[in-house]
């Protein structure tokens, strides 16, 4: 299954075992639709993603950042403390494929501007 969407808050790495680490992030997926009345519908899904190939994916997998998953998605159910029922979904990413957004992007596409104001040219644009 591919799914894409936007990574809700920094990843992170977490030792499993002597030999195993995961990288576990959350992807929410916004999406719209219009009802029976003609009412735009905005609705998100939220996935809790786990990594199992290279910790170091987590230094990518920052807030806000869009990401096109590939693996396979799970459904969880429990009851939470109070009581309640919960129910939640997992995906087991073996692919990730970055579309931009999130930190490091934005410290990438930081302007590095020139100082030289003596240079000037005629384009109105």
């Amino acid at each position: 299954m591919n799914i894409t969407g936007r990574v809700t808050a920094d990843a992170q790495v977490r030792n499993v075992s002597n030999s195993k680490t995961v990288v576990n992030f959350s992807v929410a997926i916004n999406d719209s639709y219009k009802n029976k009345v003609g009412e735009r519908i905005e609705q998100t899904t939220y996935f809790d993603c786990a990594y199992w190939l290279s910790p170091k994916v987590a230094q990518i997998l920052t807030k806000g950042t869009v990401v096109e998953l590939t693996g396979k998605v799970s459904a969880r159910a429990w009851t939470g403390s109070d009581g309640q029922p919960h129910a939640g979904l997992n995906f087991n990413t073996s692919q990730i494929k970055l579309h931009g957004g999130g930190k490091k992007a934005e410290a990438v596409q930081a302007p590095t501007g020139n100082n030289n104001d003596d240079t000037k040219d005629d384009l109105p644009f």
